[in-house]
């Protein structure tokens, strides 16, 4: 059986009411369909995982405001294509969208070329990106633009979308689909819609000339994609599932899984950019103060990799994810961090007391800001018990030393400072 397009291209909507997630963006009260209620959308910048419909939300965008629409892929589109289409948009005198998708792809000066044409209204920009654009698009441009996070596909989603596959294969080709099992189906697709369908389209490509009734099962759903995994992934690689168990290696404290998952990444055509800030944040989520010098090296191995590219850059992201899988490990600061911000949801903005708050002005003095504070500089070792917290929640410890020899150091000078305020 050959489908005239891939499925997910047959299947894509074309109208919001047949758009599947985003509720948050498109749905009644959803910020989006506000901006299209009013006639007007902003440049902005969606970001989110593969396969959620940021190409799809572009075109529907486009098509509600009748204007012209232009598609442009930073993969394979530089300067020159930008400026033609600015150079069409500025001739027709109607404003136009310029969507631009995996915008992170374009260098600094690329992006610097969309600047004055966002600024002017020359053109709506839509830029697409799956990696978080504070990172990834210049600030200027940011500054411009809205910044609207797309959420990965829940269960409900996929299963929409798994009916519509239904539907679309009995229609027109007269084969059921019984779905009795979607686990499997649902767990690779991994929330991303054009898995789901790929992962459809290949299964019942394996049966269409021989069955006209597919069981859809756990069993055979992995049978097939394990079977036929270069097929169902271009790149022959789980992208998020091998970065799961890269992070996974060295945070297990295994320098050989570390080198052999980033040697598949890296095989696989990853952007070394996105492994190296990987290891940034994983030298402080899961390293953290058990070996500070961590940080310290993954941030080097950042602006390296950033200054010499690929593929020299490889050696430097081997030397250091063996590192930081051989060193101690710690996620303290990153629980810490976590249990400050449920406490803050929980009891809101408590008062800051009297005694922390700075008094710049005579009368801030008079009614007691800064009173009774006690700088620690004046006392020996530079401490002195002092309540750094509101009243409400005085004595809680975020912060619980890791058992690794750097922390069990910290808590020996807490419990010494604090005694017994904050049961080190």
């Amino acid at each position: 059986m050959n489908l005239s397009k891939p499925l997910a291209e047959i299947l894509r909507p074309t109208d919001f009411d047949h758009y599947i997630g985003q509720e948050h963006l498109i749905g009644r009260d959803g910020v989006l369909q506000k901006s299209l209620d009013s006639g007007n959308i902003p440049s902005m910048i969606l970001w989110g995982p593969p396969g959620v419909g940021k190409t799809t939300l572009a075109f529907i965008l486009a098509q509600n405001l009748e204007i012209p629409f232009y598609s442009l892929s930073a993969i394979n589109a530089g300067v020159k294509t930008v400026r033609e289409v600015i150079e069409r948009a500025q001739t027709s005198g109607r404003k136009s969208i310029l969507f631009l998708d995996e915008i992170h792809r374009f260098s600094k000066s690329q992006q610097d070329s969309l600047l004055s044409a966002v600024e002017t209204g020359t053109i709506t920009l839509i830029g697409a990106t799956t990696e978080n654009p504070s990172f990834e698009v210049i600030s200027p441009l940011i500054s411009r633009c809205q910044v609207y996070i797309l959420k990965a596909l829940e269960k409900k989603h996929l299963e929409a979308l798994l009916n519509q596959a239904t539907a679309f294969f009995k229609n027109d080709y007269q084969i059921e689909l019984i779905s009795e099992e979607t686990e499997a189906l649902f767990r690779i697709s991994g929330g991303d819609a054009r898995k789901l369908f790929n992962a459809i389209e290949l299964i019942v490509g394996t049966f269409a000339e021989q069955e006209k009734i597919i069981k859809l099962n756990n069993a055979l759903v992995s049978h097939i994609i394990q079977k036929n995994l270069a097929t169902y992934d271009k790149k022959g690689e789980m992208h998020y599932d091998v970065i799961s168990a890269f992070i996974k290696s060295i945070r297990g404290s295994d320098p050989n899984g570390a080198v052999y998952w980033l040697a598949r990444m890296i095989e696989g055509g990853e952007d070394i950019k996105f492994i190296a800030r990987r290891l940034l944040i994983l030298a402080s989520e899961d390293i953290g103060n058990a070996n500070p010098n961590a940080l310290l090296l993954a941030n080097s191995c950042f602006d390296a990799v950033n200054k010499i590219g690929y593929p020299e850059g490889r050696i430097i992201l081997s030397q250091t994810a063996v590192y930081l899988a051989n060193s101690a490990k710690s996620n303290s600061t990153y629980t810490a961090i976590k249990k400050a911000q449920q406490m803050v949801n929980q009891t809101g903005d408590l008062p800051v007391p009297l005694h922390l708050r700075n008094a710049p002005s005579k009368l801030m003095k008079e009614i007691g800001y800064g009173k009774n504070y006690k700088y620690a500089h004046e006392f020996e070792g530079n401490f002195t018990e002092e309540e750094f917290l509101p009243d409400a929640i005085k004595g809680t410890a975020f912060y619980q030393p890791g058992a690794n020899k750097r922390e069990e150091e910290d808590r020996k000078t807490l419990k010494n400072r604090w005694k017994e305020k904050y049961k080190y």
